[in-house]
């Protein structure tokens, strides 16, 4: 049986005594919206803006500045830590993995190239938690995505924010928002390998 990550993360919530800060990893604005939305009552947020994945550099720039875009219109105390564009870190991350179908093992190693970043800039920034707004797409596997960051909050020695963003609407209220803050909406995950052809 699947693990309800959105009962782990209510439980989370249920349990904390004082307002911790989270660095949450943003694929994009859109995907972003909604998260940082359901999550502001609870954390001082940074977010953590690293997607090697994204290819071209000149759509990682668009991408970004719709992240920008969001912040500063909906929610300007958060904080925004870029690291700026490594598409050839992310093409040795994936060497061999070329072909493998969407979905598949590129995709896992595409979550733990983020995740570790993620994972060492939390430690070094001395947050309490960190996550990522990947589980708010529905075409993204939570499970394989949690089982990752646990993985590493050990190695790191901080906590992992158990998630399942698309549960409970989160996945369409991010189109709302995208929609409501006129943001730029990509047609593919960010990787050549995924982009449609035209």
């Amino acid at each position: 049986m699947k693990t309800n990550y959105q009962l782990e993360t209510d439980q989370v919530l249920r349990g904390l005594t004082f307002r911790p800060r989270l660095l949450l990893h943003s694929c994009c604005g859109p995907c972003s919206s909604a998260v940082i939305e359901y999550l502001r009552p609870y954390f001082d947020l940074t977010v953590l803006y690293y997607n090697p994945n994204i290819q071209p550099e000149t759509e990682y720039a668009r991408r970004l500045a719709a992240q920008k875009q969001l912040i500063e219109r909906m929610c300007p105390e958060v904080a925004l830590l870029e690291l700026g564009w490594d598409g050839p870190c992310y093409a040795e991350a994936v060497r061999g993995l070329e072909n493998e179908p969407e979905g598949g093992a590129r995709c896992t190693a595409c979550f733990a190239l983020r995740l570790a970043r993620t994972a060492r800039e939390a430690a070094a920034g001395n947050f309490d938690f960190f996550c990522t707004t990947l589980t708010v797409s529905p075409h993204k596997d939570a499970e394989r995505i949690n089982a990752i960051g646990r993985a590493l909050a050990e190695k790191y020695g901080v906590a992992w924010l158990p998630s399942d963003f698309k549960k409970r609407e989160g996945y369409k209220r991010s189109i709302q928002l995208s929609r409501e803050y006129a943001l730029y909406r990509q047609d593919y995950c960010g990787c050549l390998y995924a982009k449609p052809p035209t």
